[in-house]
């Protein structure tokens, strides 16, 4: 596998057709080795005149990012140097000049921005549903399985299994078993083929890495934030939400909110952030495992404008379905709002609509006159169906995947989604929450001129 990355690099140099095995946006671990592995095995059973190149598709500053794919090219003993990334190669030169084909692995939707693309696509290996309406039309291999990976793997083992090394080996069987969390029957994400296979490529080589080793390995590296910047944390698994030229931030990170707020300089950091970016608001999802291994939610919101945060504010604190069960945290910063979420089954995935809502309540109380959302490059399968359906456009950043972390069974399994029927405040309309707000804090022509609008 080494020999024959570092003969990509190679390739690139020539001025020649090229065949391009392009993983998703996230780049997570599933589809950095999926591109790898798919790409090798094409190499290698093609006719020799034919040059297939696995492309990341980030830029290369962004790997520091994704802490397992950086821990399982150590392991596996792949220099990052050799890999290729979005910003070495000018697709769209390629195809302007006649010489690109393209092969999509665990995605199957080209964001806007990569659109021109489309027509060179001749196949597409993914694990996802359809999407019909954006899907190219050239040959489909889809398999609803937990890791696209083992596709890759099933492909190699029925097409040439003299092909596959033990570092190919290592690549596959860790990716699908990360993917997978570590086949955990209670998680139910792998199918019998993702047992099959990790079973298969283990008789095949017995030496590899034991699941437990392997899976804590990553997982633990895949959560890592030591070491990244403020900038790198929140941009790690990043969403963001347009609408009417609002702009939000929707960051998950992985450690205790205490610890967090708790960095040097860290509100100089966020305010750099949203102004570097744009962002009205930013608001942090953390997420962290007790002692007990159970899980722990807690929620930030960072906004100058007092209008648009204390609405975001309102609308979260009153949400019924789902209900947060909400506990607000002290801070010592007036453009910083932070809660401890009672209801750690409310995800990223979950809260998304709500922030939505809130955008929408907060430019109908500024009577901010309606128009088309503006349509931004997106991978639509990043994109929660119920945004999909909103006046919003939604972008996925750094995100991962389109799931939050598997949370493991906890004793808390009466937290629900609505909240009990007898318990909480009265629900109001994101409209009344407003009002609601500025009746508390300024009056409504105070609280405008006090908001960027």
């Amino acid at each position: 596998m080494e020999d024959y990355l570092q003969g990509c690099r190679a390739a690139l140099q020539e001025s020649r057709p090229l065949h391009v095995v392009l993983g998703n946006e996230a780049c997570d671990l599933d589809s950095m080795v999926s591109a790898l592995t798919l790409a090798f095995y094409l190499a290698k059973t093609t006719e020799a005149d034919e040059v297939f190149v696995p492309v990341l598709n980030i830029k290369r500053s962004e790997l520091p990012l994704r802490g397992d794919n950086v821990l399982f090219l150590q392991k596996v003993h792949i220099p990052e140097s050799i890999l290729i990334f979005r910003d070495e190669i000018d697709l769209h030169a390629l195809h302007q000049a006649g010489q690109l084909t393209l092969i999509l692995v665990d995605h199957h939707v080209l964001p806007k921005s990569d659109a021109a693309l489309e027509e060179a696509v001749a196949e597409v290996l993914d694990h996802r549903p359809i999407e019909q309406k954006h899907c190219p039309p050239c040959h489909i291999s889809v398999e609803l399985v937990g890791s696209c990976t083992t596709l890759v793997t099933e492909r190699i083992l029925q097409g040439a299994p003299e092909i596959l090394d033990r570092q190919t080996a290592a690549l596959l069987h860790g990716t699908i078993i990360l993917d997978c969390v570590n086949m955990d029957l209670k998680i139910g994400k792998a199918t019998l083929k993702d047992s099959k296979y990790v079973e298969k490529l283990e008789a095949l080589f017995p030496d590899l890495p034991s699941r437990n080793d392997i899976f804590d390995s990553l997982q633990k590296a895949k959560f890592d934030v030591s070491g990244l910047t403020t900038e790198q944390m929140l941009r790690k698994d990043q969403k963001t939400i347009h609408k009417q030229g609002t702009k939000m931030a929707i960051s998950a990170i992985y450690m205790d909110l205490e610890a967090f707020l708790q960095r040097p300089g860290l509100i100089t950091d966020l305010h750099a952030f949203c102004q570097a970016h744009s962002y009205d608001v930013l608001v942090a999802m953390t997420i962290f495992f007790n002692m007990n291994n159970e899980p722990v939610r807690q929620l930030a919101i960072f906004c100058p404008h007092v209008a648009l945060r204390m609405t975001i504010c309102g609308v979260l604190e009153h949400s019924h379905s789902p209900c947060l069960k909400l506990s607000p945290i002290p801070s010592t910063h007036p453009n910083l709002q932070a809660y401890l979420q009672g209801n750690t089954q409310v995800s990223r995935k979950k809260l998304l609509p709500l922030l939505q809502e809130a955008l929408s309540a907060y430019l109908d109380s500024m009577n901010i006159p309606a128009e088309q959302p503006e349509i931004v490059g997106v991978s639509r399968e990043q994109v929660d169906k119920e945004m999909n359906r909103a006046d919003n456009s939604l972008v996925s950043e750094m995100s991962q995947d389109d799931e939050d972390p598997p949370l493991p069974p906890t004793p808390m399994n009466s937290l629900v989604d609505e909240c009990p029927l007898d318990q909480g405040l009265p629900k109001l309309s994101a409209e009344a929450i407003f009002e609601k707000c500025s009746q508390i804090s300024l009056s409504r022509s105070t609280s405008a001129s006090l908001s960027k609008k």
